[in-house]
């Protein structure tokens, strides 16, 4: 199978998830730039965060004209992130590839038991904790910056939990914090010499864009409690075959 062809497929699959879930499809795209088309961990990191920006961007506009981002709420979390995105970005730029790796993976294990063993995301009502908010916005920001990925699989469940978005507010919401985070993060992998595929990235983030439409009316027709179990299981998957390469 062509690189071109592969690169579609997997930037459909990336943006099919965002779109459903508001979050999640771009812990797939470091796994599938590494193990199908040949990057490097820290090229894949640093496409990662591109097409991430670009994706989520684009969704937030459909949920924008929707009526579903908190714009204050959203800012303010994703603000408190920013920070965080920039230092652990440096960060991942020094450490070796196989522990950027296991590290990715080890986070991609853990948000996918959290989605199996936790039930659906119920509407928040929660009161917003300052503190709390901060302490998750800045986790967030750091989860981003150093493996590459928006968060959204970690953003949903703080915005409805920690700040009590209601589910359709949170996903949407979501999408303004990961493209804020990710923007941040992507500054200061640019400033590198990573050099990047573009005729791969290009087509993966076309893709993607794409398949976040497609996503949108997939949540629509599926309960969200099978989307959550299903793509846990793909990237239980995912996880425990990227450790397992580590380690051979």
């Amino acid at each position: 199978m062509s690189t071109l062809v592969l690169a579609l497929i997997s930037g459909a699959v990336v943006g099919l998830a965002l779109g459903a879930l508001g979050g999640g499809g771009s812990v797939l795209t470091v796994p599938a730039l590494i193990y199908l088309l040949g990057f490097t961990p820290a090229a894949a990191t640093t496409a990662s965060l591109i097409i991430v920006t670009i994706t989520s961007a684009t969704s937030l506009y459909s949920h924008a004209v929707s009526g579903n981002v908190r714009w204050r709420t959203g800012l303010l979390f994703a603000a408190a992130g920013i920070p965080a995105a920039l230092t652990a970005a440096v960060l991942a730029a020094r450490l070796p590839p196989q522990l950027l790796t296991a590290a990715f993976a080890a986070v991609a294990a853990l948000a996918a038991v959290r989605m199996l063993t936790s039930p659906a995301y119920e509407d928040g009502s929660r009161p917003v904790r300052p503190v709390r908010a901060a302490g998750a916005g800045a986790g967030l920001g750091a989860v981003t910056g150093f493996l590459g990925v928006g968060g959204g699989f970690l953003a949903v469940p703080a915005l409805v939990g920690v700040l009590g978005l209601r589910m359709r507010a949170a996903i949407g919401t979501s999408l303004l914090v990961i493209t804020v985070n990710s923007l941040a993060a992507l500054t200061v992998r640019t400033g590198g010499a990573t050099p990047l595929d573009w005729a791969v990235v290009a087509p993966f983030t076309g893709a993607a864009v794409l398949g976040a439409w497609d996503g949108r009316r997939l949540a629509a027709a599926v309960t969200g409690r099978v989307l959550q179990r299903t793509f846990a299981v793909v990237l239980l998957c995912v996880a425990a075959f990227m450790l397992a390469d580590t380690i051979r």
